[in-house]
């Protein structure tokens, strides 16, 4: 296996309302493409959102299952600032702030928030990491 993702594909109940969220809020850049899924172009990766019934069938697994799923996602950010800024932007657009942005034991600072799925995200400045591993292609 080679190590990269390539796809993150996130469950969601209103892919309306999830794709305005990630592409309106959170400035993702939207990929064209028609059917019952959205995709956003990251640095080397997608994100797509696919209706969590669909997404649950796809994977032939129980849709109504809840709970922490025991994954996060993360974005790390230059700036203690930014990571503030950003978990303020994400709940003025509707996420809901799980964790306040705060110094971490390992040197950084970081906080979370939920989108309307519950999908958890980090948002956290690394000094150690940022811009990103130090093994990581330039583009």
């Amino acid at each position: 296996m080679q190590p990269r993702i390539n796809i993150i594909t996130l469950g969601t109940h209103d892919l309306a309302r999830a794709t305005h969220f990630y592409e309106n809020v959170l400035g993702l850049p939207k990929v064209d493409f028609d059917g019952d899924i959205s995709f956003f172009s990251l640095s080397g990766t997608w994100l797509a959102l696919y209706p969590w019934e669909h997404l649950a069938q796809d994977a032939q697994t129980n849709a109504k299952s809840s709970g922490f799923r025991g994954v996060t996602l993360a974005h790390n950010v230059a700036s203690p600032e930014e990571v503030t800024t950003l978990l303020e932007t994400a709940c003025k657009g509707g996420a809901s702030l799980v964790k306040e942005g705060q110094e971490t034991d390992w040197g950084g600072f970081s906080g979370y928030f939920a989108d309307f799925d519950g999908h958890l995200w980090e948002v956290a400045h690394n000094p150690f990491f940022w811009p990103g591993p130090k093994d990581a292609p330039d583009k």
